[in-house]
């Protein structure tokens, strides 16, 4: 199930629309810190019941959104990862986010990532889940992937990418048995999410993908805030050596590896993401720091 909170459209300077959706402050004394949501490709930005469950008794404010052409969101023709720095600057401002954090799952991870680059100490934490890193055309890239084919066609342009859609099919490979099991129970909520994105078309999974493929728009030098990587060994869409890009090329970036989660079921994580970035929320980021090291493999929260 999702969770309607507060839906807000807002109007961006360049007069497109973004989806938002909000749980709103937390009664009491306030928030222990606001949380930018950036879904997977494709989903619509609602509030994902899981999502909400974790972050709610921890004061977390939680705010999602859809990125161009998902969940109602105004289309972004040639958008790059980039983009999604400038657009959530305006959210944060229509909404009134001070500093806050953000956390991306699979094709939202580079997304968040982008927000902490173009918005430097604004944003107090990153986390992503089984996120891709930067395309540079190498093709170890592709290795480990179960079904490269979508974003293959990606590199060949948008149009290339579009055609490829026209007759693709879900290859249930890519999932392992413990995705299967998050999806029909802790993460049972995103099956009707995506079925909803995909009712709407197939615009912003393909726009997702052919971003991913190309230039990002920034380096992953730049993002200065803390950085938590989780990735599960067993994840056969996006494979573990994409993590370790990332906690490389990120100044102050910590990798937890789960040796038995795949693509999905690497999410179960998240409540101790969250408190991850709770730790971290009053950490100084006007400038990186020299690189943490990486959390050794097994190691990592349960």
């Amino acid at each position: 199930m999702t969770t309607t909170g507060t839906r807000h459209e807002v109007l961006l300077d360049d007069g497109r629309t973004l989806v938002v959706h909000d749980t709103g402050p937390t009664a009491g004394a306030g928030d222990a810190l606001a949380l930018v949501w950036h879904h997977g490709s494709p989903q619509t930005g609602a509030l994902l019941d899981p999502l909400v469950r974790a972050t709610a008794p921890r004061g977390i404010r939680l705010v999602s959104y859809g990125r161009p052409s998902y969940g109602g969101s105004s289309p972004l023709p040639g958008r790059d990862v980039a983009s999604a720095g400038r657009d959530v600057e305006q959210l944060a401002d229509a909404l009134g986010l001070g500093r806050f954090a953000v956390m991306g799952s699979s094709g939202g991870g580079p997304h968040a990532l982008a927000c902490a680059a173009a918005l430097g100490p604004r944003v107090a934490g990153v986390a992503t889940f089984a996120s891709p890193a930067p395309y540079d055309g190498d093709e170890r890239w592709f290795a480990g992937m179960a079904d490269d084919a979508a974003l293959r066609a990606s590199t060949l342009g948008r149009d290339a990418r579009a055609r490829f859609e026209l007759t693709a099919e879900f290859d249930e490979g890519v999932f392992v048995a413990a995705d299967w099991a998050a999806l029909a129970a802790s993460w049972s909520a995103m099956n009707d999410d995506v079925a909803l994105a995909a009712q709407a078309g197939s615009d912003g999974l393909v726009d997702d993908d052919v971003a991913l493929v190309q230039p990002w728009g920034f380096g992953l030098d730049e993002v200065a805030a803390p950085v938590l990587v989780v990735h599960g060994k067993a994840d056969r869409m996006i494979p573990v050596a994409h993590a370790q890009t990332l906690l490389r090329g990120c100044p102050r970036a910590e990798l937890w590896l789960r040796p038995r989660d795949g693509h999905v079921s690497v999410l179960d994580a998240v409540p101790v993401a969250l408190d991850w970035l709770l730790d971290h929320a009053h950490d100084e980021v006007d400038d990186p720091a020299e690189p943490e090291p990486a959390r050794a493999e097994g190691t990592a929260p349960a």
